[in-house]
């Protein structure tokens, strides 16, 4: 009887020594101390004592030995963050045993991304490989929750920026990423959602266009590629038809969903979706998406067809295409409607003189959020006279007499605020009066530009650049020539001044 007592306590003995969990092993393993105390110091150690059941891929002290030490600090020194990050990619939902395992796999770990498994040789010859480490003590078997595989090289997870360096289609896009100097960013914690458009995508644009990107690296180039990325992880499941997202450049993409299911991001098709990184997912896309202008939001718009018509003639379009930024106040439809059939098609009789006055009159270099106005501000306009916000007990914004109606339309050079009236300059008669019969000329020029003034004795001028930056004030008396050589090819605006009153005139250098 006593040795049957003593049978059973063995055997209770036994099985509850060999009873351990994967992290069990993985603490009395005299080869794991490193893993162990990481394991515990990112407080993972009684979630991977449930129930799993978990496959461990478990780098040895040696191996953590080869981690170059500023990075096993950086990693203490984070431990419910980048170190679980770490410590996730090693670990896979359910028993993952070497004969299950099989050359080609990938294997979705608890962080996301997936692990890549390589055979190689034959028999006792046989090498398995998770990544770029070698499992060198398989099937570690755990009773109660798993499996341990012992592994030589610890794994650190991919960002965003490592799945588009080792896509092989993605080259073009990390040379433009390296230029712009984003790596760094989009290697941090993130996280990101990135659009990622493939060598294919920006071979469309053309060499000539693409070469000219990377000869901006941090302005033009910079934007798009921005424009490509989101702040935070949207996963395809969470897209849907008509969704619009911040992109962190500003501006927003919009998802389209068509009848067959496609994809697409304004109007690039997502061809794969869903490639999770440590920091963030990657979609891949078929085309570049280039952000708006502050021109592209009044073209797409429907309610600003007589502004882009008014800003085609005017021969505004390429200088609010420029490099900015601008603040535009963008008058309705309704808003020129206001003004008369007849005031409207007068105004188109003189694009470059009345009418130009007035567009430009809608338009404040430099940014001007609505979060940034306050009542009674004043801003200098590029025609020059300044206009004035006024914010009413209920809220409402008022640039002048008209009222903002939509804000904070982001483009990748400005940002435009909807209005329900058309703004005119409160000088514009006066000047007629002024500075009647001014002309200037040639135009474009490259050496001089001539001003001819008539019945005008001393005249301020002020010459500026589409940004809103004085380039040149003098005084001047009756007509003159300006020397314009120090001038860069461009598009200028001539303000001429007398007491309160001026005119602008547009210029070109060329």
């Amino acid at each position: 009887m006593k040795k049957l007592i003593y049978t059973l306590g063995m055997l209770l003995f036994v099985a509850t020594t060999t009873a351990q969990t994967v992290v069990d092993f993985i603490v009395n393993s005299p080869d794991h101390t490193q893993l162990a105390s990481l394991i515990v110091a990112a407080e993972l150690d009684d979630d991977l004592s449930g129930d799993g059941p978990f496959t461990v891929f478990a780098p040895t002290d040696a191996a953590f030995a080869n981690v170059p030490e500023e990075t096993l600090n950086a990693l203490a020194a984070d431990p419910t963050g980048e170190l679980v990050h770490v410590l996730l990619y090693h670990v896979v939902s359910g028993e993952a045993l070497a004969s299950s395992l099989n050359d080609g796999d990938a294997i979705a770990t608890l962080l996301g991304p997936d692990v890549n498994v390589s055979i190689m040789g034959m028999g006792m010859e046989t090498s398995v490989m998770i990544n770029n480490a070698t499992v060198t003590g398989p099937d570690n078997v755990s009773p109660t929750n798993g499996v341990v595989h012992v592994i030589n090289a610890v794994m650190l997870p991919p960002t965003v920026v490592d799945i588009a360096v080792n896509s092989g289609i993605h080259n073009t896009l990390v040379d433009a990423a390296t230029a712009a100097g984003l790596v760094e960013t989009l290697s941090g914690p993130g996280p990101f959602t990135i659009f990622a458009p493939t060598d294919d995508a920006f071979a469309a644009l053309g060499e000539a266009a693409v070469a000219e990107l990377l000869e901006d690296p941090t302005g033009a180039l910079s934007n798009i590629l921005l424009y490509h990325g989101l702040l935070g992880q949207v996963l395809a499941g969470d897209l849907s038809d008509g969704d619009t997202f911040a992109t962190v450049l500003g501006p927003d993409v919009t998802i389209t969903i068509d009848g067959d299911g496609n994809v697409f991001v304004n109007d690039a098709q997502i061809i794969t979706t869903n490639i999770l990184a440590s920091n963030g997912v990657v979609h891949v896309i078929d085309a570049v998406i280039t952000p708006p202008t502050v021109v592209d939001i009044a073209v797409n718009s429907e309610v600003h067809t007589t502004l882009v018509t008014a800003v085609t003639e005017a021969g505004l379009v390429n200088t609010l295409n420029g490099e900015g930024p601008f603040t535009v106040f963008a008058p309705t439809d309704d808003a020129f409607a206001a003004l008369g059939e007849d005031a409207v098609a007068e105004l188109l009789e003189d694009p470059t003189g009345a009418l130009s006055d007035i567009l430009t009159y809608h338009v404040v270099p430099g940014y001007a959020l609505a979060g940034d106005l306050s009542d009674g501000d004043t801003f200098a306009t590029v025609l020059g006279p300044d206009v004035t916000i006024t914010i009413g007990g209920d809220g409402n914004v008022m640039v002048n007499d008209a009222q903002v109606i939509i804000t904070d339309i982001l483009a990748s050079n400005g940002v435009v605020h909807v209005i329900d009236a058309v703004l005119t300059p409160t000088t514009v008669v006066d000047e007629a009066i002024l500075f009647e019969g001014t002309s200037i000329f040639p135009n474009p020029t490259s050496d001089k530009l001539y001003v001819a003034l008539t019945g005008v004795e001393q005249t301020s001028l002020t010459v500026m650049d589409t940004a809103g930056r004085i380039l040149i004030e003098d005084q001047v008396t009756g007509s003159f020539a300006l020397d314009v050589n120090d001038l860069v090819t461009g598009t200028y605006f001539l303000r001429l001044t007398k007491g309160n009153l001026s005119e602008v005139k547009q210029f070109i250098v060329k």
